[in-house]
């Protein structure tokens, strides 16, 4: 088989890999620890996260033409992908969650939406929560001030079943009067 037959397999798969990724991030793998790299590995599998260490002409083969084509200053040195398509920023969120305990991995750069980040970018974006997080957030956001007004309410007609007892009171003593007087004529 020649060379290129060899190479188009590989090629291809990064660019499924890409298709339809929000984001991708490179990283520098050199000095993890076997076990390291089985956690991170792990830890990425668990999150929905793809990751794979390619050679870098194959990765620079793939994304010609693609929203990752940016990365390709990047590609220098051993380098790994990390790719997500349902959170855009996990891959960030989840390496940089890693490097904490594992300072040899280091995030090289990446592509958010489009967008490309180098190593301080990607830092920031690792710090954006989960979309789920965000949504929750604002979910509590928006429950709490309707949650106090219930509240307040309950309160409220509390106080006010009270003192609306002892106002129904005199109707009700009217009524019996009411019914009477037509017993009388």
């Amino acid at each position: 088989m020649a060379k290129v037959e060899l190479k188009t397999p590989v090629v291809e798969e990064i660019s499924k890999v890409i298709k339809d990724a929000q984001s991708a991030v490179l990283v520098d793998y050199r000095g993890l620890t076997v076990e390291q790299d089985t956690a991170l590995r792990k830890q990425l599998r668990e999150a929905g996260i793809s990751y794979k260490v390619y050679k870098n002409t194959m990765m620079n083969f793939a994304f010609k033409g693609t929203d990752f084509e940016a990365l390709a200053p990047y590609l220098e040195g051993p380098s790994a992908l990390a790719v997500s398509t349902t959170d855009a920023t996990a891959p960030a969120r989840e390496l940089a969650k890693f490097a904490k305990t594992a300072d040899k991995l280091e995030i090289k750069a990446g592509v958010v939406e489009g967008n490309v980040y180098d190593a301080k970018g990607m830092a920031a974006i690792s710090q954006i929560p989960s979309r789920e997080e965000l949504l929750s957030r604002l979910l509590g956001s928006m429950q709490s001030p309707i949650t106090n007004f219930a509240r307040v309410m309950k309160q409220l007609a509390e106080k006010g079943g009270a003192s609306g007892s002892e106002a129904d009171a005199p109707a009700q003593e009217a009524a019996p009067a009411a019914e009477e007087a037509p017993a009388a004529e």
